[in-house]
């Protein structure tokens, strides 16, 4: 699909040179960043941001005649962030079973792209199964469909939002410390925000693996005089 400025889009982190770093955009070829777009301020440890082979969500600043994409990583909101994140989540889920299930999925994922974005598209499908008979046999497309339910039916999510602040030298090793952690999922939200998800085969297990790591992370802050708080129950 074609990129538009200000959209928010998925990206991994390729090299960093001098001033600039340089960034695959998922499905849409590369893009660079100005140090200045990274974050807000002054930036003391530039790893806290970016290294390479990370995946971060970045906002489309500028598009040039040439096709050139200059991307940001500090105009992009926490809700934006979210946002992307659960699309590639989805994206990833759909791509992933639509290969078990034939051997083209790649001309098929490019034939649904040119309608719609995947995550949308695996958002309707829900709704409306046979939509995917536009792009793959009825009988595939009835396997596929009992696929998505079977693993939503497995699956269930849980989500909490926390803020961690690290004020000594050592805050981005503390951090990182602190945040290892098993059995959940944690995304950087901006401003000292994290999000920390767990999928369970049901809601409480989902929320005593989240409140469990909870319970870690506030044990380890104290160790390491860091700031942490819950801020969603």
């Amino acid at each position: 699909m074609e990129l538009r400025e200000d959209e928010v889009v998925m990206c991994t982190v390729k090299s960093i040179e001098g001033t600039t770093v340089f960034l695959e955009i998922e499905g849409n070829g590369t893009g660079s960043m100005a140090m200045s777009e990274v974050a807000a301020g002054r930036i003391r440890n530039l790893r806290e941001y970016v290294f390479p082979k990370k995946k971060v969500v970045c906002k489309v600043l500028k598009i040039a005649t040439d096709g050139r994409i200059e991307l940001s990583l500090r105009r992009v909101t926490g809700k934006e962030r979210e946002k992307a994140q659960e699309q590639y989540k989805k994206e990833k889920t759909f791509t992933s079973l639509l290969g078990t299930l034939i051997p083209n999925a790649h001309e098929v994922t490019v034939a649904i792209k040119s309608e719609y974005s995947l995550a949308d598209f695996f958002d309707k499908i829900k709704e409306e199964p046979s939509l995917l008979e536009k792009f793959i046999k009825k009988e595939q497309a009835l396997r596929l469909s009992n696929m998505l339910a079977e693993k939503e039916e497995r699956e269930k999510h849980a989500k909490r939002i926390f803020m961690l602040k690290a004020s000594s030298d050592s805050g981005l090793e503390d951090i990182k410390d602190i945040l290892s952690l098993p059995n959940v999922e944690i995304h950087y939200l901006g401003s000292s925000l994290f999000s920390i998800a767990a999928i369970a085969s049901n809601f409480k297990e989902a929320n005593t693996k989240i409140n469990a790591a909870l319970e870690q992370i506030e044990k380890h802050s104290k160790e390491k005089k860091a700031h942490f708080e819950i801020k969603e129950k």
